[in-house]
């Protein structure tokens, strides 16, 4: 029977050991790799419809996988003015202002990706951007898609005039006088503004989601692990699947809220499977805390202006249960968690359902992004099995080495230095998985990982921050696909090239272990391959 895909001319590349395989051809047929062996093996394999591409020494490996990323709702967060380029008030401002002057009489304007680092040292407010939001109004995000900033016009249709509070850690932030300012941390006081402003039709995030995965898949990536389904992002999925246009292969975990009732769990319990061939619920996304940038994380000791005191979920211990439940049901997790309290008590929780089902190893549950731990709970993960979930380029793009950032200010000298520890969770056996969290961070699984290797911006501007915590190519490498793979309880079928495995395939013009840190990103992608069909290819292949 032939084959629906031969690659020829090719470098086969083991992630598990680092070195190239024996083989210079791969086949593929109904998703499944078939054959690793010569071209003349290959080429036999081939038929009148099998795609065959001669590779001329490309690189083929295991598709790269983002362990962190949220294409569908990201897709409708960025449809407004990019603000992510804008290192000052002044770029901010006159961005701003082409915006407004491109906007339909009475439209809002929405953006993204606002640092709180171009503030300098204003207050993150409205008032810092002047005159030029007057009368319009606006919704704009900050880069961690954790608190956002509203304009006064926006402020007023919202009706939102003073505090409020909320079942869950949110804060309408306010002046001495009991002003709202403008900025709104967490999601509940964001949605007051969100509920007002006009959202995109059905029709357009799809176009927009469309956009955003072929693009994705063009930087080399065939998976995500995806971490939401809010609104319609399921039937988007689906939708998407159904024409043929679904060029990752992801993993969906719905959101489990502070105010989820019993009722509302045992509904994320039975989504659990469901989806399609390449798109299924598989999990579930908590959050144990906010940011440290915005003061709403949960630290053992205060930051140094008395913030990040307190957890997401107003009782913690209605947590633990909700983790319980779900463990139980076999359900894994990953719950946000940047703080050093956060993170602790996701841990104690996970351990606690453990000890009272069937211990470490049947529910692979993980945390998310860890960007403040001390050592004894480094040590904590591996024994309990809970994967590492990092973000390397937030760290890269949002922080520097001499500690003058907004995150590195609030944490101290001590906490700063001691940041976003990929190595000492890998030396002390965790599994550590790489992602962008896009679109907090780009999303090419080439940046994601030279981030993790020299741990500088990607305009290489800067010296690395905590280089000690980087990671070598090889580590890098298997973080972005056996790691996954394995959190993903799919290592018998994913992350490594061999028969019977899944024909999720990245193909890079040079060798990823063998480039510099510095050139990583640099490095062309050939092919994008997705249960055996090409989803991206270079013109000239």
């Amino acid at each position: 029977m032939p084959a629906d895909l031969v690659l020829l001319s090719a470098r086969l590349l083991d992630p598990g050991t680092g070195a190239l395989l024996p083989h210079t051809a791969l086949a593929a047929r109904d998703g499944r790799i078939v054959l690793l062996g010569d071209d003349r093996e290959a080429r036999a394999l081939a038929g009148p419809r099998s795609t065959v591409l001669d590779l001329r020494g490309a690189v083929v490996l295991p598709g790269l996988t983002d362990g962190h990323l949220h294409p569908v709702s990201g897709a409708e967060r960025t449809m407004g003015v990019d603000l992510s380029a804008c290192r000052d008030l002044d770029a901010v401002r006159a961005a701003l202002a082409d915006a407004v002057r491109a906007l339909a009489p009475g439209g809002w304007l929405r953006g993204w990706g606002l640092d709180p680092n171009a503030f300098g040292g204003a207050p993150v407010g409205h008032a810092a951007l002047g005159s030029v939001l007057d009368g319009v109004p606006a919704f704009i995000e900050l880069f961690d898609a954790h608190s956002a900033l509203a304009g006064a016009r926006a402020l007023e249709l919202a009706g939102i005039d003073g505090p409020r509070a909320f079942e869950q850690g949110s804060e309408i932030v306010c002046d001495a006088d009991g002003r709202p300012t403008g900025l709104l941390l967490e999601d509940a006081a964001c949605a007051l503004v969100e509920a007002v402003a006009p959202r995109p039709t059905e029709a357009e995030v799809r176009a927009r989601a469309t956009e955003v995965l072929r693009a994705m898949a063009a930087s080399g990536l065939t998976g995500g692990h995806a971490m939401d389904a809010n609104g319609d992002t399921l039937a988007v999925y689906a939708a998407l699947e159904a024409e043929d246009a679904l060029p990752l292969r992801l993993r969906v975990h719905p959101w489990c809220p502070p105010e989820a009732g019993d009722d509302a769990v045992a509904e994320l319990i039975r989504l659990q499977g469901t989806g399609g061939a390449l798109w299924r619920v598989a999990g579930v996304k908590l959050f144990m805390d906010g940011t440290i940038d915005n003061g709403t994380a949960w630290l053992e000791a205060p930051d140094r202006h008395g913030e990040s005191t307190r957890a997401f979920w107003p009782d913690p211990r209605r947590y633990t249960r909700v983790i319980a439940a779900l463990h139980r049901a076999g359900v894994p997790t990953a719950t946000h968690a940047i703080g050093d309290a956060a993170v602790r008590h996701v841990l104690d929780s996970v351990a606690q359902a453990q000890a009272q089902t069937d211990g470490p190893g049947a529910v692979r549950h993980r945390v998310e992004h860890i960007e403040t731990v001390p050592d004894d709970t480094v040590r904590r993960f591996a024994p309990l099995g809970v994967a590492a979930s990092m973000q390397p380029t937030h760290c890269c793009e949002f922080t520097r080495a001499d500690h003058t950032d907004n995150w590195s200010r609030r944490l101290g000298e001590e906490r700063a230095g001691h940041a976003f520890r990929c190595r000492d969770l890998w030396d002390a056996g965790a599994r550590v998985v790489l992602g962008s969290d896009w679109p907090v961070a780009p999303y090419p699984p080439l940046e994601v990982m030279a981030g993790a290797r020299h741990r500088r911006p990607a305009d290489l501007s800067l010296p690395p921050h905590g280089p000690d915590q980087a990671l070598t190519p090889l580590r890098a490498l298997r973080a972005m696909t056996v790691n996954p793979a394995w959190v993903a309880g799919e290592e018998g079928v994913a992350g490594r090239l061999a028969v019977g495995y899944r024909a999720d395939l990245t193909v890079l013009a040079e060798d990823p272990l063998a480039v510099a840190d510095t050139e990583l990103a640099q490095v062309p992608v050939v092919a994008t391959v997705l249960a055996g069909r090409v989803t991206y290819r270079e013109a000239a292949l």
